[in-house]
């Protein structure tokens, strides 16, 4: 049994994509724990680690939980220590994590990811470097052209037509075990300059065949994607898309009005919401950073096409997250790090705002 905080806001109103309706907009942004076992049959595998942090998250009111980056492949992974949902071993552990969040009342969703050219990384407490391709625990990336994320970066292998294909298909093999563990949304990850962001970029994709140069071509492999995904996915299911919405270059890279084009043909694609970011494919660019600074792009992307939206970008404050909502700049709100700091920032937001919040018993009798 659940209690319930009730009332009237923005912020607490379901939303339903497709068949699938999420209780509230307060949504936890997909996350790298760098937790897990980095080889051998638990490579990659949920931990209880992994289970402690989102159900500490799902307990505190979250409406939709995103599990941080998963690599479709070993290869694909940020760092030795991402999750990864390539075999059928990480899905039986991603599937315990599922049934309690939809215990507490929170809709399990997955982003599932391949981190390109910025792969084989060390964890950021560890100072988050490069890990040479001949050093233990390291390995070679690839990306759309031998063009290094920075100047300590390896020079990724490009890669080849077939390559390409495998991971189209390694994006849908990854679905297909999402939805065994019963997950209920995928978010291809198309952000901050991973694969499927290089692709995109100019900046990083100098390819002269059908995957680089215009437009069209640079678009090719996220669209592959995204049929290859929807493919799998349930049709009753929502599919998110997350993209950085600008590199923030003045030249030579990926824009806002490319992210407003690519939109709608995400759409055309079975794509239901954009999770919009920004930044991360140029190394040392100075982002002009401040509370919401990304919602703008959000908020131009809902005003000029059809798909729904989500904000992200340094919301903290429940106020500050149902203005966005009230306004009509965004759909849902995605929270990152505030949600790191305060679990519960739900329950916060629910007493501030007067809105609903599903509380367990075991707290709800108390406050």
């Amino acid at each position: 049994m659940e209690s319930a905080v009730s009332g009237a806001s923005a912020l607490f109103e379901p939303y339903s994509l497709r068949s699938l309706t999420i209780p509230n907009r307060i949504w936890m942004s997909p996350m790298c724990q760098y937790s897990a076992e980095v080889s051998g049959p638990d490579a990659g595998v949920a931990n209880d680690w992994h289970f402690a942090h989102y159900a500490a998250r799902a307990t505190g009111g979250t409406g939709l939980i995103l599990v941080e980056a998963t690599a479709v492949s070993p290869e694909g992974r940020i760092s030795p220590a991402d999750l990864g949902i390539w075999n059928d071993t990480q899905v039986e552990a991603l599937r315990r994590i599922v049934r309690f969040l939809e215990e507490r009342g929170t809709v399990p969703g997955i982003q599932i990811a391949h981190a390109g050219r910025k792969a084989s990384t060390d964890r950021p407490w560890r100072g988050g470097a490069p890990i040479a391709p001949d050093a233990e625990e390291g390995w070679r990336p690839a990306g759309p052209s031998p063009v290094p994320f920075s100047d300590r970066h390896t020079v990724p292998a490009e890669l080849t037509a077939d390559q390409i294909k495998d991971i189209v298909g390694q994006f849908g093999d990854a679905a297909r075990r999402a939805r065994a563990a019963g997950f209920k949304v995928v978010e291809i990850h198309g952000a901050h300059g991973y694969l499927i962001g290089e692709f995109l970029s100019p900046h990083s994709n100098k390819r002269t065949d059908a995957y680089g140069g215009s437009f069209e071509n640079r678009t090719r492999l996220a669209l592959e994607v995204v049929d290859a995904v929807r493919a799998e996915w349930p049709e009753e299911l929502p599919l998110f898309f997350r993209i950085s919405a600008t590199d923030w270059l003045d030249e030579g890279g990926w824009t806002v009005d490319d992210t407003v084009r690519f939109a709608g043909l995400l759409k055309e694609h079975g794509v239901d919401l954009l999770d919009v970011s920004s930044g991360g494919n140029v190394s040392g660019i100075r982002i002009p950073v401040g509370p919401g600074y990304q919602a703008p792009f959000a908020a131009r992307v809902k005003r000029e096409t059809a798909l729904p939206v989500g904000a992200v970008g340094l919301i903290t404050e429940p106020a500050q997250a149902e203005k966005l909502l009230a306004n009509g700049e965004a759909d849902a709100i995605l929270l990152g790090r505030e949600l790191l700091r305060d679990p519960s920032w739900a329950l916060r937001a629910a007493r501030e705002l007067d809105g609903g919040v599903q509380v367990p018993d075991q707290y709800g009798w108390a406050i």
